[in-house]
Parts: C-alpha cells; sequence; structure tokens
C-alpha cells in the first residue's frame, strides 16, 4: 500500500547512502514518499552508490540527492533553499530521517594509538548530535515541515553502556536523546514529533570500523532472544511505522528496535 503516494511528502535523509538511511529511504520510496539524501562519498563510492538510488527511483517516486558536508552551514543553506524551490507550495517534509555515522573512534589510553582529545568529542558529538538541532531548525524556519511531521534519529546501546574506543560517539548519543528529548517538548505545537529509534547491533559499514566489532557482533548473537543480528530493513521498518499518520502520538521516545535484544 503506498500510503503516502500523491501526498507530496517527502523524506529528508541525512546519512542515506549506506546502512540504516539507504534501508530507510529504500522503505519510504516503497510506500510512495519522495526521496532526499544528503551524503558524503568519495568518487570512488560513487557508482556502487548511484546504483541503490537508481533502486529508489525505480519506485516511480521524486528523487533529489546531495553528496556533500551536512555539518558546513553554507552547504545547509543551499540545500533548503534548493529544496524550497523543487517544493514550491505543494511539497513538504514529513519525515526529517538522521542517520549521521561520523565520529571518532578512539581509546582514552593507549601506548601504540593516538588518544581521544577534546577535539575528538567536539567533532563527534557535533557531527552526531548538535547537527539534528541545526537541520530541524533550518527545516523549520523555511517552513518546509508538513502540518504533522517526524523526526527520527538513531542511537545505541551505547548511551547507556560503556564499550572501548566508543567513548566520543557514546557522549554523542547521549546528546542526541536530549536534543531528540527537547524539539519534541518544544517543537509540538507545530506538529513535530520527535523519537530516537535504538537499534539493536546491525552490521553496517559503521559497525565494521568499531574496534573489537566481531566481539560486539557475537556477545548480541548470544543474548538476543531471536540469535539474531538487528538488520537495517528491521530499522527501516520501524521508520515508516513511526512515520504513518497513526504514529502521531508517539513523541519523545527511545525505542528499541533490536528483537529483544537490551531485555537480556
Amino acid at each position: 500500500m503506498e500510503e503516502f503516494k500523491n501526498k507530496n511528502y517527502w523524506a529528508l535523509i541525512l546519512g542515506g547512502s549506506s546502512g540504516l538511511g539507504l534501508a530507510t529511504a529504500k522503505k519510504l520510496a516503497k510506500h510512495g514518499m519522495n526521496i532526499c539524501i544528503i551524503h558524503r562519498n568519495s568518487r570512488t563510492q560513487e557508482d556502487a552508490i548511484n546504483a541503490e538510488f537508481d533502486i529508489i527511483k525505480a519506485e516511480g517516486i521524486q528523487f533529489k540527492s546531495y553528496n556533500l558536508d551536512a555539518f558546513k552551514p553554507e552547504k545547509r543553506k543551499q540545500v533548503i533553499s534548493e529544496l524550497k524551490e523543487l517544493f514550491s507550495s505543494e511539497g513538504k517534509i514529513r519525515t526529517l530521517v538522521h542517520s549521521v555515522a561520523k565520529g571518532n573512534l578512539k581509546p582514552m589510553i593507549s601506548e601504540e594509538k593516538s588518544t581521544l582529545k577534546n577535539d575528538d568529542f567536539n567533532i563527534t558529538i557535533n557531527a552526531m548530535a548538535i547537527s539534528l538541532y541545526d537541520w530541524t531548525q533550518a527545516v523549520f524556519e523555511a517552513k518546509l515541515f508538513a502540518d504533522d511531521a517526524r523526526i527520527i534519529s538513531f542511537t545505541s546501546e551505547g548511551n547507556t553502556k560503556a564499550w572501548q574506543n566508543y567513548a566520543a560517539v557514546s557522549a554523542a548519543k547521549v546528546t542526541l536523546e536530549a536534543i531528540s528529548r527537547n524539539i519534541a517538548l518544544e517543537f509540538a505545537p507545530f506538529g513535530i514529533r520527535a523519537n530516537c529509534i535504538q537499534a539493536g547491533v546491525t552490521d553496517t559499514a559503521s559497525l565494521r570500523m568499531i574496534p573489537g566489532s566481531d566481539q560486539i557482533k557475537a556477545h548480541s548473537l548470544k543474548r538476543n532472544p531471536f540469535k539474531k543480528l538487528t538488520q537495517p530493513e528491521d530499522v527501516a521498518n520501524a521508520v515508516y511505522l513511526l512515520s504513518k499518520d497513526e504514529a502521531s502520538w508517539i513523541n519523545g521516545c527511545v525505542i528499541p528496535v533490536d528483537g529483544g535484544e537490551h531485555i537480556s
């Protein structure tokens, strides 16, 4: 059922060229939502990414992508003004998805490797948390949100658990959740709902960058009630559910989407 078709709804996905963001783009496009993806990738990855984007376009929806630095204010301004033009008075952003993975995975103490510095925390928290607010504010000020809009970001169990080398990202996830809760409170009068999805361990490029990711996966397989890892599609399905009309009363939550991994 293409319930978003002919509603001029758009999903703006920050970090949509791989992993959870890409799976979400495919899922929402399948249900008739127009897609705009902001991503940052090198030339060498271009062909593979364009092949994925072609799958999305084949759903017959409107599609736009930008390969740029989403954290630069001038680039954000450029995207917003182009979207304003593209939407004219009709299109509106129904769902804003924050799926950004740009962080420093360094230890606090090490003889061999460089260790976490103040700057590493700043870069990671800015990219993986504060940028959610920057983009929300920019879309809001440009009056591009639908009357009933959904802001969805991705957190992890690193929000309460300490993992080796994960301190900066962990700090960013906690900040992301705090910002999301406050958006849920302060933007509610304008029809905007904000929630975080706490995804289970998912075998994505971002996970593979974490030192010791193989042990994390093995541990998750043991403790997950279904003895399976979370798939990007599982998370995309949850974003789709949260984007539906029926989810309008869900606001300010951190929702585990992990098959019950967090309970054991």
